[in-house]
C-alpha cells in the first residue's frame, strides 16, 4: 500500500505537465527492482498498475482535466491498495525532462518514466462494454453500476470492472496489444483474479465500425468471447 500511495502522489504530479510542455497521453514505464510500474494517460483517463512477472500487485485510476494556473485536476475512480481513495479529488502542478517524466517522492528522491507509445492508434482511447454474447446471442448491457471499461494507448491496453456509484473494485487486466490486417491480439502482464493466466496470448477477430469495436474470439478454455465496446 505504501508504494501505491507514493505512486500517487507521483502519478499527481506527472499529470500536471500537460499544459505547460508536451503531450503526456499515451504509454509510461517505470520499473524498480521486481516491480513494473505502467501507466496509461488518455485525453481524459488513466490508470496506473504495478505487477511484476508472477503477480498482480495493485492498480488505481480514474480520470483529468486542465485546472487553472496550469494544474492538473485529478478524480480517483478506484483503487485496489486503499480503496478509501475512490472519489478523492486533488489538483497539482509539475514537469517533464528531456522526453522522460521525472517525478519526486515524499520526502525527496526521483522517478524517471519512460514513454512506451504516444497514445495513438486505431484502438487508441476509452471504451466500455455495451454488448456481449450469451448462449448464442448478443445481449445489450444494460447500464448499471457496476460497469466494465477498457483503456488502450498506442500499444497497452488495460481493462477494469468498478462500481461507478461507490468506486468499489472487481476485477482488471492488461498487457501489450497488436491490431493488424483485422486481428486483435493481446498479451497479459497482469491480472487481478488470475495470475496463471499471465503471458498467455490472445487473438480476436477485430472490426471497428463507428464508435463500436465488435471483438470476437476464444477464451484458454475455448469458451466464445464475443464483445461490443463503444467509446463513452
Amino acid at each position: 500500500m505504501k508504494k501505491l500511495s507514493i505512486i500517487f502522489t507521483l502519478l499527481l504530479s506527472f499529470l500536471g505537465v500537460l499544459k505547460a510542455q508536451n503531450s503526456p497521453v499515451g504509454a509510461w514505464k517505470a520499473v524498480s527492482g521486481e516491480t513494473t510500474s505502467i501507466l496509461l494517460i488518455s485525453p481524459s483517463w488513466f490508470t496506473v498498475t504495478d505487477f511484476s512477472d508472477k503477480n498482480f500487485i495493485a492498480s488505481y485510476g480514474g480520470t483529468w482535466k486542465a485546472a487553472d494556473g496550469g494544474e492538473t485536476a485529478v478524480h480517483i475512480t478506484f483503487n485496489t491498495a486503499n480503496p478509501s481513495q475512490a472519489g478523492q479529488d486533488a489538483t497539482v502542478p509539475v514537469g517533464l525532462e528531456n522526453g522522460h517524466l521525472i517525478t519526486s517522492a515524499p520526502g525527496g528522491g526521483k522517478q524517471e518514466w519512460t514513454r512506451l507509445d504516444d497514445g495513438t492508434g486505431t484502438l487508441a482511447g476509452n471504451w466500455q462494454m455495451t454488448a456481449k454474447e450469451q448462449d448464442g446471442k448478443m445481449n445489450p448491457i444494460t447500464p448499471g453500476a457496476t460497469q466494465t471499461f477498457k483503456m488502450l494507448s498506442g500499444t497497452r491496453f488495460q481493462w477494469v470492472v468498478i462500481n461507478v456509484e461507490n468506486g468499489e473494485f472487481s476485477d482488471t487486466g492488461g498487457g501489450s496489444y497488436t491490431f493488424e490486417n483485422g486481428t486483435y491480439t493481446e498479451k497479459i502482464d497482469f491480472f487481478s483474479k488470475d495470475n496463471a493466466r499471465i503471458g498467455l496470448a490472445l487473438s480476436f477477430k477485430g472490426k471497428v465500425d463507428g464508435n463500436n469495436w465488435d471483438n470476437n474470439g476464444l477464451s484458454p478454455k475455448g469458451d466464445v468471447i464475443h464483445e461490443v465496446w463503444s467509446r463513452p
